[in-house]
């Protein structure tokens, strides 16, 4: 990732940041004002988002340090881990969030909360769609996983903050029980989107690579020109970059320079292609007794 594409995540996660910390004061304080525990939630929500922005911004920081001897490939990945360690963060939240909202369901204690309780979820939501929309646009552009994370958290919030104001809504018509309901309903988003996070974590720091990705790669392999075959290919993400091992043959009558061509040839394909770190492209001689792909 160049420098300025690093700084338009970095201003993306600052910009949640400063939207997290501003809400989650507001949702706390008018919360415990007005009685409402579906606020209080989402404002406990946006202060793990806290945690977790400053988890990601930590990581992008030390993604940007360049390779050494310990790390031949750059720290990339740290960005990958901090989302994970994010993706911990909002479960265990999730989790109290829920345990809490359940009990005070069954023990019967609703509290019915104020109408302003449900303006201010709104105006939370709006504020979280504006900023989902902006980091998400941002985030396809860098292809950034960290800032990807912090646009699904984003979208649950505005989710949450919704889901809060039609609970403290509907405690308005004499059923107070249902602004715990919604704080259940919080608890549960939040659990998810902590679960979505950590599974595409685990599966590039696994060295899991798109399976349809692949084959379309394989096939824009073989369209370059003398491409007889793609024999072994391996790819896998490594940050927001990836990082391509691939066998091809070659008509075995070329000579070396030829054959290089050739390999300088798919490498410039797959560098247009795709945001890659490193390509490594065998060649070995096309033997039409081989089963071919």
């Amino acid at each position: 990732m160049n420098e300025n594409m690093q700084k338009k995540v970095e201003r993306g996660v600052y910009f949640s940041l400063g939207a997290y910390i501003f809400l989650s004061i507001v949702k706390l304080a008018a919360g415990w004002k007005f009685s409402s525990d579906a606020l209080v939630a989402d404002g406990l929500n946006n202060a793990t988002d806290i945690v977790a922005s400053v988890a990601v911004l930590i990581g992008l920081k030390i993604s940007r340090k360049p390779a050494d001897d310990d790390h031949p490939y750059g720290h990339l990945r740290a960005e990958t881990i901090a989302s994970m360690v994010a993706s911990f963060i909002m479960v265990v939240i999730g989790l109290q969030v829920l345990i809490s909202s359940v009990k005070k369901i069954f023990a019967g204690t609703g509290e019915e909360p104020s109408f302003l309780a449900a303006a201010v979820a709104v105006f939370s939501g709006v504020v979280m769609i504006v900023i989902y929309a902006m980091n998400m646009k941002t985030a396809k552009e860098t292809d950034s996983q960290g800032l990807k994370a912090a646009a699904l958290d984003n979208r649950s919030d505005a989710l949450v903050s919704f889901g809060a104001a039609v609970g403290i809504a509907g405690s308005q018509i004499g059923l107070p029980w249902l602004d715990s309901a919604a704080a259940v309903l919080v608890g549960l988003i939040i659990i998810k989107t902590g679960w979505d996070i950590f599974s595409e974590t685990s599966h590039n720091l696994s060295d899991g690579f798109d399976y349809e990705e692949g084959k379309t790669m394989e096939k824009q392999i073989k369209s370059v020109s003398g491409v007889e075959t793609v024999g072994d290919l391996k790819a896998r993400k490594h940050g927001n970059r990836a990082i391509i091992d691939v066998t091809i043959t070659v008509d075995p009558q070329l000579n070396v320079v030829e054959s290089h061509d050739i390999t300088e040839r798919v490498e410039d394909l797959l560098k247009e292609a795709y945001r890659v770190e490193s390509i490594q492209v065998h060649v070995e001689p096309h033997s039409k007794d081989k089963k071919t792909e």
